[in-house]
């Protein structure tokens, strides 16, 4: 028997290859999805059947693309908003054998009307499971948001209640296999851990402890969450199918010249924040490699050509793997060599950053400034500094149209990184009087301690 856990960084996406007797399946796959095909290969496995516990809102499914590669068939659950073309309904107590395998569909909605969680047994030990596949029903630590369906927010939560009782009736043996781990903006209280059990999770999930339905639903609707645009498009892409990602994941290298003709919607710079903040191109916002999968998806919309400015090739390359991933890779190309432009008199911008005595001084009674916390609204509510206004970098994709350019600006967050990326999407909206609280939050906090 093999059972597989294959990690998709920057999302969190956790999805699962499962064999035995010469079959396999694949939960919830990624859309770079020969992976899948490879492992299960070198295990002298044939994928049979695809299973997706949901329609993902935060990357694009790779069931319609897999199911090509090899002809298995592709289980959805029943409810989706519109009619998932490139799959087959499952529903409540339906079983599917692989090998001395069995998979039971379980009806868990709430997060998403169509959400199925997958039960595993194993039928030389048939009476109680060995796990489940949970989805975005429940994580390790935390179990799944219901903000998607705003119309009917205390329905939802109340449903998801129901759906989480299911889980827990499995026994405390059963292992939880969850679509997403910490870091993913499916959840937010998810822990570091990314194996747990039904038993475990009874006990110690803070969301578990609460059993009464009322109070669960009170705690749901209160919960703040962030849909960025582009969850827009996966809905649609994972209800219609998304295309095979691109043959070669690996940007076109360009010249400066070439960079400058391609005219790209976007110069993304994919450095470390100090190296964008101590020169970069004109126009170039700054979405640094590990922040894209949190961000991209933000202020780069569909369609939109990209053009990435990198240190090296690897950084080029594991761009364009997050990009694919969320649909977002229209890439013209990649440019290496900011150091080398500089050197032969480029013109490149640069981003000051300043500390937390600058900052107080300018508490005191600057003229003309702004300290802009872009931090997200959970974190301000548990400590904010005094006179500062709020934005969460991400609706700054819309909301820089409310500042005034004349304005000077300096960007916090909680360290500094997320300030870097607000301050190179003000910069590459025409913003020139930005500045950088280096250290931000942790910083005034430890000056003030």
């Amino acid at each position: 028997m093999l059972l597989e856990k294959i990690k998709t960084p920057g999302l969190s996406h956790l999805s699962y290859l499962v064999g035995s007797g010469g079959q396999a399946a694949v939960i919830d796959p990624r859309r770079d999805c020969a992976i899948y095909l490879e492992k299960a290969r070198e295990a002298g496995l044939e994928i049979t059947h695809i299973f997706e516990t949901h329609r993902n809102e935060d990357l694009v499914s790779g069931a319609p693309v897999l199911a090509g590669m090899t002809g298995a068939k592709v289980l959805h659950g029943p409810n989706p908003e519109r009619p998932i073309v490139y799959a087959t309904t499952a529903r409540d107590g339906d079983c599917f054998a692989i090998g001395q395998l069995e998979i039971r569909a379980m009806e868990t909605p709430g997060h998403t009307d169509d959400h199925l969680a997958y039960v595993l047994f194993d039928t030389a030990y048939p009476d109680k499971a060995v796990g489940v596949f949970t989805g975005d029903a429940m994580f390790v630590g935390d179990v799944g948001r219901t903000d998607f369906y705003p119309d009917r927010r205390e329905e939802v939560a109340g449903i998801l209640f129901d759906s989480l009782r299911k889980l827990l009736a499995l026994g405390d043996q059963a292992i939880i296999y969850p679509a997403h781990g910490a870091g993913s903006v499916c959840g937010s209280g998810m822990a570091d851990r990314e194996f747990s059990t039904i038993g475990h999770e009874r006990l110690n999930n803070p969301r578990l402890q609460i059993t009464d339905r009322e109070e669960f639903i009170r705690l749901k609707v209160n919960e703040n969450h962030y849909q960025p645009p582009y969850f827009r498009l996966m809905e649609r892409l994972n209800v219609d199918g998304g295309s095979a990602p691109p043959a070669v994941m690996r940007p076109r290298r360009l010249s400066l010249a070439q960079l400058r003709d391609r005219k790209a919607d976007h110069l993304v710079d994919i450095r470390e924040p100090m190296a964008y903040a101590s020169g970069h191109l004109p126009g170039a916002m700054s979405l640094p490699v590990d922040m894209i999968s949190a961000f991209a998806g933000w202020f780069i919309r569909e369609g939109d050509s990209v053009a990435l400015i990198a240190s090296d090739e690897d950084q080029l390359a594991a761009a364009l793997e997050h990009l694919v991933r969320i649909a977002l890779d229209n890439v013209v190309g990649g440019y290496v060599g900011i150091v080398p432009a500089a050197a032969k008199g480029v013109t490149m911008q640069q981003t000051p950053m300043i500390d937390t005595d600058e900052v107080e001084n300018r508490l005191g009674g600057a003229e003309g400034w702004t300290l802009l916390d872009v931090r997200d609204a959970d974190e301000r509510a548990k400590s904010a500094i005094d006179g500062s206004q709020h934005i969460y970098v991400g609706q700054l994709n819309d909301r820089w149209q409310e500042l005034d350019k004349n304005r000077h600006y300096t960007l916090m967050c909680a360290s500094g990184m997320r300030a870097t990326v607000a301050a190179g999407w003000l910069a590459s909206r025409g913003f020139e009087k930005l500045d950088i609280y280096l250290g931000s939050m942790g910083a005034w906090k430890a000056a003030h301690d």
